[in-house]
């Protein structure tokens, strides 16, 4: 089933924002579900995240482990042993971070770059209201998660190739009706060459974020 853009991605804010707020076994298994969910139909796109915030993780869970005050895992290790409320917290944050990742995951497979983009021009249309462009918003931040992608990716290209694939013959290229490469998106957008479809919300899309509203409100209970 098909959902406007803008409506997936409250339903992921929302989603996350529930998982702020759950604890204990519900947590874990809330978080178990997701992460099987998105391993079964983008396993790939997860991997791509996990992999991407590995480090944060790893620190994620020495910083509990250790800053958490509680009674020490081994005696033996004394003051440089990790304490079990600190793996606690760390194990529950750590859930909570993979279930937020399985979530952009899944969203991402249903979800192609054009279409984020025309979800969050819709988001960021109340803004009009202060003076404020919906769509240099929106485009900006398509670009900031561009750029990141693009930073993230120095494995496979290192930074002087980054640049000579943003040279102006590159754009010259692009103006010229040929197909943008993976890494040249950004240049025909900041050239306005980004079109945009506008979706219309419908009754599913009414439908799920109710459903994600109502799980949000009875996990506040």
């Amino acid at each position: 089933m098909k959902f406007h853009p803008a409506a997936q991605i409250l339903t992921w804010c929302l989603l996350t924002a529930t998982i702020q707020v759950l604890a204990s076994v519900t947590l874990l298994v809330t978080a178990g579900s997701l992460l099987l969910f998105a391993l079964v139909i983008s396993w790939n796109k997860f991997i791509q995240l996990f992999l991407r915030t590995r480090w944060i993780i790893l620190s994620l869970m020495l910083i509990y482990a250790y800053i958490t005050p509680g009674q020490p895992l081994s005696d033996m290790l004394g003051m440089f042993s990790p304490s079990r409320e600190g793996l606690t917290d760390g194990v529950q944050q750590l859930a909570r971070l993979l279930a937020a990742l399985a979530g952009l995951a899944i969203l991402q497979k249903r979800m192609h770059r054009l279409q984020f983009v025309s979800g969050l021009h819709t988001l960021f249309t109340p803004l009009q209201c202060l003076g404020l462009s919906s769509e240099r918003l929106a485009v900006r931040l398509e670009l900031t998660l561009f750029y990141a992608e693009v930073a993230m990716l120095r494995d496979a290209y290192t930074w002087q190739d980054i640049l000579r694939r943003l040279e102006p013959e590159d754009i010259t290229n692009d103006l010229s009706g040929k197909a943008c490469h993976p890494l040249q998106v950004a240049t025909c957008h900041l050239r306005g060459m980004m079109e945009l479809q506008m979706y219309r919300f419908a009754i599913a899309d009414v439908l799920l974020l109710s459903g994600a509203m109502l799980i949000f409100i009875l996990a506040l209970r």
